[in-house]
């Protein structure tokens, strides 16, 4: 089958041409973002491959069903950015990656609370203009400290799993109470709960209407004083705004995030000679104890590889009619 892969890095094509190799798709690489202008690129195939911060609204799924797209591929777990009902509406198939590996972005929770927390990453630079100065580097230890999971699908549950392991109490809130979650000692928890009690809160939620700027000035001044904030979900869950008056009012003493909800001018790209316009995110980048990573949690070859191999396999079951069983309904 014919496959247009948008918003592509060199990563990706290296890893999705050496997956290929078992399934013989024609894939023609692009390196821009799917969006209203840049659909009738697609024209030729049949498929359309697309990542998180690529548009696939109704406009654009009109303009893919001029060009006699059939199947939309994701690459990714979330799919926030489709319009699923204008797509069943047109005929067109979404797929996505359910779960490649959760313990890429676990771990990469855990390392941004680790950093934020022992400041290995001022360290490092200190280090090297040689100046071995340790004021400023004191942090805490873990081990019996709370951490509240907001969403206890499998990235939630394999941080949970690591965070036992340091010997943390961990509280956690999902929409269903999981045996899983029991069988690890994650204590259930409403929402009120989990901000009032714990020293650590990390988001591992979807972006749903429901979750949309979840954390906002309510929800913060529920927090304790001091509180670690962290995001490897989704960037809309966090009212970017709240966030900054919280860390202003030092309410949030330490914030980690991998996403950011304006990231669609900004991730993925080098920038480093531009001015960057976002003032928002300038502010957030001003503050000593914030520390933010591109979207890169995913970001492992482990990861890569199931990715590739999974977003095929859809592809393929689609051309054979097979069940495709990683389908979003509207």
């Amino acid at each position: 089958m014919n496959v247009t892969f948008f918003n592509t890095k060199v990563y990706d094509q290296q890893f999705f041409s050496e997956a290929n190799k078992d399934f013989r798709h024609k894939l023609k690489f692009l390196e821009v973002p799917l969006n209203e202008n840049t659909a009738v690129l697609a024209k030729g195939s049949t498929a359309v491959c697309v990542f998180v911060n690529d548009l696939v609204n109704k406009q654009v799924l009109q303009h893919l069903a001029q060009v006699e797209i059939k199947l939309v591929a994701l690459r990714c777990a979330g799919f926030n950015n489709v319009n699923l009902k204008a797509a069943a509406q047109l005929g067109i198939k979404v797929v996505r990656v359910p779960a490649y590996s959760p313990y890429a972005v676990a771990e990469h929770t855990l390392a941004l609370i680790l950093t934020l927390n022992r400041k290995t990453h001022r360290a490092y630079n200190r280090i090297r203009e040689g100046n071995f100065a340790l004021n400023g580097l004191m942090g805490f230890d873990l081990h019996g400290k709370a951490v509240g999971i907001i969403g206890l699908g499998k990235i939630g549950l394999v941080t949970s799993r690591i965070l036992k392991g340091f010997g943390c109490r961990v509280l956690g809130y999902d929409v269903a109470r999981s045996k899983e979650a029991d069988e690890i000692g994650v204590e259930f928890s409403d929402l009120d709960n989990l901000y009032a009690q714990s020293d650590i809160i990390s988001l591992h939620c979807p972006l749903t209407p429901d979750t949309y700027h979840l954390i906002s000035d309510a929800s913060i001044a529920k927090m304790k004083d001091g509180v670690m904030l962290i995001n490897t979900s989704r960037g809309a869950i966090i009212d970017t705004r709240a966030v900054i008056n919280g860390l202003k009012r030092e309410k949030i003493k330490y914030l980690g995030l991998d996403v950011y909800e304006e990231e669609g001018d900004l991730f993925f790209e080098d920038l480093s000679n531009k001015v960057i316009q976002d003032d928002v995110f300038m502010r957030l980048l001003s503050f000593n104890n914030v520390l933010i990573t591109g979207h890169q949690a995913f970001l492992t070859i482990d990861a890569l590889q199931s990715i590739a191999k999974v977003t095929l396999q859809n592809i393929t079951d689609f051309e054979q009619g097979k069940e495709l069983v990683n389908e979003l309904q509207a």
